[in-house]
């Protein structure tokens, strides 16, 4: 797709001055020139028809030559998703290849859905959500080679009785400096390298029931601080089932203590449901995401709260406090917000996956911190369908700024889109 154009629209009357209208004419085209560099600019870098894949629900990862990684849950060769990478080509476009296609019933798994991530020798890592030895999904592990690339099976879930080591991980995985593997999959696992292969640890094992105050489906990806404290959300459960962010903190015995840092509520004051994408950490060790539902505007003809934003600061006693940044509401600057990024200057950059035009495909946003402690929210692009819809993963940025996220459905093919976004 083209750029997005812009425009200056000039009220006329009658009886303008003749030099007022030679003003206008010698003004107009340094008009338009300026707002159309200032206008932030989007850029499908690749539409997906089906057979390439398709349901874009996870987001995308750089290697170090600066190519893109992403995974589609359906689609591809086989029918049940697929592995692939984007390679800019010398003409500005870029190519896609499959790297590996999924088929029902597969023993290395199927339906891959979390955002991949690279080990410093390039070796690229991620989850299946089903099947495998066991129906429950896999970690995998894929590498770089002359004639190719290999696929091996790192994990196995329901490999312990009553799948006691958890089952259907749907986030991506987060590596420390010492190559284990964190994740999620209905409890919080760590996965690391052994002589004899890979062994999986349950760090935290929650409860299966709705009510459970330490939280329920933890479906978020992970984060860490630089104490290796880990840090994520669950979408239900806690005191008011509606959800929680959580910390895991390692003990000096080996064991890891879950602390439920903020229970989500089911009023207006509040969001729920925090989604299933990563929180962000600033500097400051301040925590930020976003709840899909919950708010203080309803959406979906009343039935359900648009979405906010939030902060999450540590306080003096130690207990961490809550702070709305953003109530969406249901018109044309989006709602069901979908995770937000921070860039180096402490801007928040997110999406969501409805609203905003006619359409009612979603936005990116952008979030700047203003001086008086509230934020200006503003729209970089609103999605028509033709260039994407219903962005569902989050977003990442490189080092000039640029914003890299998918679509996972519309664009000229139908199954979703790559793209770029400049602010």
């Amino acid at each position: 797709m083209a750029d997005i154009d812009s425009g200056v629209g000039f009220m006329t009357r009658r009886g303008i001055s003749k030099s007022s209208r030679d003003l206008v004419a010698v003004l107009l085209p340094a008009l338009l020139c300026l707002v159309s560099w200032a206008a932030p600019k989007y850029k499908i870098l690749y539409a997906f028809s089906g057979d390439d894949g398709g349901l874009l629900y996870s987001g995308v990862a750089f290697d170090r030559k600066g190519n893109l990684y992403g995974v589609s849950l359906r689609g591809g060769p086989e029918g049940y998703g697929t592995v692939y990478k984007l390679r800019k080509q010398p003409d500005g476009s870029w190519s896609e290849k499959v790297l590996q296609s999924f088929s029902n019933g597969d023993p290395r798994g199927d339906q891959p859905s979390g955002t991949p991530v690279f080990d410093s020798a390039g070796n690229l890592y991620g989850t299946t959500e089903l099947d495998g030895a066991h129906g429950k999904g896999t970690v995998f592990r894929m590498a770089p080679s002359p004639s190719g690339w290999t696929f091996e099976v790192l994990y196995d879930f329901c490999s312990q009785p009553d799948c006691g080591d958890g089952g259907a991980p749907w986030a991506g995985l987060l590596l420390d400096a010492a190559g284990n593997l964190y994740g999620t999959a209905g409890g919080v696992f760590e996965l690391s390298p052994e002589p004899g292969g890979w062994t999986e640890n349950v760090l935290y094992p929650f409860c299966l029931k709705e009510r459970c105050a330490d939280g329920f489906r933890p479906l978020a990806g992970l984060i860490a601080d630089a104490k290796g404290n880990l840090f994520g959300t669950t979408v239900q459960g806690g005191a008011y089932k509606a959800g929680t962010v959580y910390k895991l903190r390692k003990m000096p015995d080996g064991t890891w203590q879950e602390r439920v840092l903020h229970s989500f509520g089911a009023f207006s004051s509040d969001g729920n449901e925090p989604g299933v994408n990563s929180l962000a950490l600033d500097s400051l060790g301040n925590l930020y995401g976003v709840t899909d539902q919950g708010g203080s505007h309803l959406c979906g003809g009343g039935v359900f709260g648009c979405g906010t934003v939030f902060r999450l600061t540590r306080q003096p006693n130690g207990h961490w406090k809550e702070t709305i940044l953003h109530n969406f509401k249901p018109d044309e600057n989006g709602f069901t917000p979908t995770g937000v990024v921070l860039d180096g200057t402490g801007n928040l950059y997110g999406s969501t996956s409805l609203g905003g035009g006619r359409c009612g495909c979603g936005v990116v946003f952008k979030m700047t911190p203003k001086p008086d402690g509230t934020w200006n929210y503003s729209v970089l692009h609103t999605f028509t369908g033709d260039d994407g819809a219903s962005p569902y993963a989050n977003l990442i940025l490189d080092d000039n700024g640029n914003l890299y996220g998918t679509a996972h459905l519309g664009g000229p093919g139908g199954a979703g889109v790559v793209f770029e976004l400049t602010p």
